[in-house]
């Protein structure tokens, strides 16, 4: 069998990516160097390039593809540089390549978070550490609503876009290599139906199952769009179904709720963009995917003793029904929204609503919905925000058909600002990647299913 040099190439990067989650795994202060190396190395290919071929977006999705690993080996210089990096490297590329003048939404958008601001200066406690509250809270908005400038509109070819969302994809496989490695025998650390920080390689749960939901989207857009050799097919259906694996026993449900969800967009969105035998193409799609899900499923219960099925039942060890369904988070939401009825205009300002939780429950909660949040601490002009934020990109689709992958991308930050606020740089860069305008320079002829787009 002839194997392309663009297949080996793929295959290549893949293989790079899983090494290296082997040396950071038995060395974690590679992961440093490795962080080093990924700014060091964007800011160069932005002044060298001049971001002549929208370079920005493609240095923006390996730091968002890569925050999770980075996380978990401890490799930040500080928490939040993801976030922070990407907004300074989409500055750049804003200062190289300008912006749409119709993204003026988003200085609104951008606008709206100063009342908090101004807010939080007076309600925060004198004792509290201001600007790393501010930090924690706005660093996922500021973020959000700079990428949304870069991208509104921003003209991409569907090749192109694909190739980014390769680049997101290779670090992810990187943190499953470590997630395996650091916890190689599922059997030993599940001991009930809670979020399992072993099994997500010591970090978050929540996080880590944010990430493999994206990853197994972004490996099943592999599967369907660009699986031809025999090779390939076999290395990303693996991929694919060791992902969903790991993304079920970290037993956080958001993430692979989420990417379940995303996929049956992407699939619903297919059949009505294309034509007759792409159509045939993708039902086989889903009825392997079906078989290959019900697979995974077997072994993950018979890997976890059966909780894994308690877990998605809502059951706890015993069997018995918990009586909160979102573990607790609605009394959060509840919360957050009271602190909207009582302050609708100006709202309780930024970092407040963590202070009033530490008053009540003498302990500190972050908060997990961020449209809640916005309401409470920003008042109304959180709730423009999030209008803004959610009624653009829809706006957009109707003109905008070709851009298959939007409605899944707007999912994913929807769904995920639900159940993990804006812990990540994922979803504000996901969003944003939910306003570019896609367009098709030529037909795949070795694709089926993108040369019968009409």
């Amino acid at each position: 069998m002839e194997v392309s040099k663009k297949t080996l190439t793929y295959t290549s990067l893949v293989l790079i990516h899983i090494l290296l989650g082997i040396v950071i795994f038995l060395n974690t202060k590679i992961s440093v160097i490795y962080s080093i190396a990924i700014l060091s190395l964007s800011f160069l290919i932005l002044l060298k390039t001049q971001n002549k071929k929208n370079e920005v977006l493609f240095v923006a999705a390996y730091a968002v593809g890569s925050e999770i690993v980075l996380r978990m080996a401890g490799g930040f210089l500080f928490y939040e540089i993801a976030k922070y990096s990407i907004v300074f490297f989409m500055l750049m590329g804003i200062y190289f390549s300008g912006f749409s003048k119709n993204s003026f939404l988003y200085w609104v958008f951008l606008l709206s978070l100063i009342p908090g601001v101004l807010v939080a200066s007076v309600t925060l406690n004198l004792n509290a550490n201001i600007i790393k509250s501010l930090s924690f809270n706005l660093s996922g908005p500021l973020c959000l609503g700079i990428c949304s400038m870069y991208c509104y509109q921003r003209r991409i070819t569907l090749k192109d876009l694909d190739h980014l969302m390769l680049t997101m994809l290779l670090p992810l496989l990187t943190a499953v290599t470590y997630m395996y490695l650091y916890n190689p025998s599922i059997k030993n650390v599940i001991t009930s139906t809670e979020s399992n920080f072993e099994t997500s390689g010591g970090f978050g749960p929540n996080q880590v199952s944010t990430m493999i939901g994206l990853a197994i989207f972004l490996m099943f857009t592999r599967v369907i769009f660009y699986s031809k050799e025999r090779w390939v097919i076999v290395l990303n259906i693996t991929l694919l179904m060791i992902l969903t694996f790991r993304g079920l026993v970290t037993f956080s449900r958001g993430g692979m709720i989420c990417s379940a969800i995303m996929v049956a967009l992407l699939i619903l969105v297919l059949f009505f963009v294309t034509k007759r035998k792409a159509k045939i193409k993708i039902i086989w799609s889903i009825v392997f995917s079906l078989i290959a899900l019900t697979a995974i499923w077997m072994y993950s219960s018979e890997q976890t003793n059966g909780l894994i099925d308690k877990r998605y039942a809502n059951q706890d060890k015993g069997g018995r029904v918990k009586e909160s369904i979102l573990t607790g988070r609605e009394v959060i939401m509840e919360g957050e929204f009271e602190m909207f009825l009582q302050n609708p205009i100006m709202g309780i300002g930024i970092g407040k609503a963590k202070e009033y939780r530490l008053d009540t429950f003498g302990e500190v909660i972050a908060s997990h919905n961020e449209i809640t949040r916005m309401m409470a601490e920003h008042g109304a002009f959180g709730v423009l925000a999030l209008l803004i934020l959610i009624m653009t990109p829809l706006t957009l689709y109707i003109n905008n058909r070709q851009h298959i992958y939007l409605l899944s991308f707007f999912t994913f930050w929807i769904l995920t600002i639900n159940h993990a606020a804006m812990r990540l740089a994922a979803p504000a860069f996901v969003y944003a990647l939910s306003l570019v305008q896609v367009y098709i320079v030529e037909k795949a002829k070795d694709n089926p299913v993108i040369e019968e787009l009409e």
